[in-house]
Parts: structure tokens; sequence; C-alpha cells
């Protein structure tokens, strides 16, 4: 997801979707540890994926001080 769709989501979709990034990311963790991974460049999207929710997160958190 690019940064700009993300800044137009508000902060609790935004925690909401990390979560579930995070959940999705763990499940292919374990999926890659037991060589059912076949899409090995997902760990790394995934993990692209959620700093950059969070650096968005960061970025709403700091326009509302």
């Amino acid at each position: 997801m690019k940064a700009g769709e993300l800044r137009d989501l508000a902060s609790d979709e935004l925690l909401q979707k990390v979560k579930e990034t995070r959940d999705e990311l763990f499940g292919a963790k374990i999926r890659h540890a037991t060589g059912q991974l076949e899409e090995t460049a997902k760990l790394s999207k995934l993990r692209r994926d959620i700093a950059r929710m969070e650096t968005v997160l960061r970025e709403k958190r700091e326009a509302t001080k």
C-alpha cells in the first residue's frame, strides 16, 4: 500500500491495518521456516509495509501535538 493511501486512513484504521499486516508477516515467517513459502520476497514487502504504516502513524501523532 502506498503512503498516500495510508495517509487518507484514520488512525484507528491504520492501527488495525498494522495489526493485520503483523499477523500476516508472522504467518509468512512460519511458512518460510517450514519451507512452505514460495514467494520469499513477501517477507521483505510486508516488513516495508509495516514500516511505512508506522511512519504515517508517527506523522499523524506529531501533527496533533
